[in-house]
């Protein structure tokens, strides 16, 4: 597993996956459960891998 998701790429993903689970706890119309969507950014971001860009062969992150 290389990395390919870059420091940018990180921020906007906690950016994000922290709005998303906002929205479990306030969200505009009540809580909603959709908001737990936000985990997969996060995990992304611990892992410093995204299988879609492995998928469709992008890469963020400087070569190493």
């Amino acid at each position: 597993m290389q990395k390919n998701v870059g420091t940018v790429d990180k921020v906007l993903r906690i950016i994000i996956g922290v709005a998303l689970i906002s929205q479990v706890f306030t969200g505009p119309l009540g809580p909603t459960y959709w908001g737990w969507v936000g985990v997969v950014p996060l995990a992304t971001v611990l892992l410093s891998w995204c299988p879609l860009y492995s998928l469709i062969g992008v890469r963020t992150c400087p070569m190493s």
